[in-house]
C-alpha cells in the first residue's frame, strides 16, 4: 500500500493504475472518488457463446458416455440374470435327480426284502434229507472216495474252464 499525501495530486490515469494493482490509501481529510473504467461488452458473448458451445458438446459427450453407461449396466443385469436363472436350474435339477435316485434306492429295497421273503419261503419249503435220499437211492450217485478229489489252484485267474484239461 502507498501513502500518497494530502497535497499530492495524480492524474486520473495514475489513478486508475493505482487501483486496478493496489488499493489506494490517502492521508488525510479529502477522499477522491475513484472512476470505474467501464467493461468491454464485445467480449462477453463471444466468451458465452464459445462456452454455450462448449457445454453443447459436452452434453453431448456425457449424453453419449451416460448411453453408453446404461448399455453396459444393462447388458452386465442381462448377463448376471442369465447366470442366476442357469444356476437356479441347475439347482432344481440337481434336486430332482436326487429325488428320484432316493426313490429307486426305495425301491431296490423294497424288492430286495421282498426277495429275500420269497428265497426264505421257498428254502423252508425243501427237505434236503429227501433230496440226499432221491439222490442216493432213485440215481445212484456217491460220496467221492479219497482218490478221486483233485485240489486245484487257479493262478491268477478269476475263472475255471469245466471243459479244460486239469494240470497234474
Amino acid at each position: 500500500m502507498k501513502n500518497v499525501g494530502s497535497s499530492s495530486t495524480y492524474t486520473n490515469r495514475q489513478s486508475r493504475q493505482n487501483t486496478d494493482n493496489q488499493q489506494l490509501y490517502i492521508n488525510g481529510n479529502t477522499v477522491r472518488k475513484l472512476e470505474e473504467i467501464p467493461q468491454i461488452a464485445p467480449r462477453q458473448p463471444r466468451v458465452r457463446v464459445e462456452t454455450e458451445r462448449k457445454i453443447r458438446r459436452r452434453k453431448k459427450r456425457v449424453s453419449f458416455q451416460s448411453m453408453v453407461y446404461v448399455a453396459f449396466i444393462a447388458v452386465s443385469i442381462a448377463v448376471a440374470g442369465g447366470v442366476l436363472i442357469g444356476y437356479v436350474n441347475l439347482q432344481a435339477d440337481i434336486t430332482n435327480r436326487m429325488n428320484h435316485i432316493s426313490s429307486l434306492q426305495s425301491e431296490l429295497n423294497s424288492m430286495r426284502l421282498a426277495n429275500d421273503e420269497e428265497y426264505m419261503r421257498i428254502m423252508s419249503g425243501v427237505n434236503l434229507e429227501e433230496i440226499k435220499r432221491v439222490a442216493i437211492q432213485e440215481l445212484g450217485m456217491k460220496y467221492a472216495e479219497e482218490g478221486q478229489v483233485i485240489t486245484y489252484t487257479g493262478e491268477g485267474s478269476d475263472y475255471v474252464r469245466q471243459y479244460g484239461s486239469i494240470p497234474e
